[in-house]
């Protein structure tokens, strides 16, 4: 069996934040099979859609955009975790330095 590519991969962050490449079909099907969050109905249609696209029922792009969806709605999404956290970092700093102020003015 030829392994089904994406057309372009979909990075997400796995285990202790580290950023993992998936760039296939059988890449993100043993992803999804050894997910150990919670295991919503979402999951188990994004893990049963990719057993059609094991089966040849559906193509690499569609089963692309499955997991692409799913890793968002978990929050794994790497490009839009990296986006989420640099904009809570930024508030956080921006509320640190107006305590700052608060406290030089007082």
């Amino acid at each position: 069996m030829t392994p089904k590519r994406f057309t372009r991969p979909v990075q997400v962050f796995v285990g202790l934040g580290v950023a993992h490449e998936v760039s296939s079909v059988m890449d993100a099907y043993q992803l999804l099979d050894e997910w150990v969050g919670f295991r919503s109905p979402t999951h188990a249609a994004t893990l049963a859609l990719f057993r059609s696209a094991l089966a040849d029922d559906k193509d690499a792009e569609t089963a692309r955009l499955a997991f692409e969806a799913f890793a968002r709605s978990r929050g794994i999404l790497a490009a839009e975790a990296i986006e989420s956290s640099g904009g809570a970092a930024e508030e956080w700093m921006t509320a640190y330095d107006r305590r700052s102020e608060i406290v030089v003015d007082s």
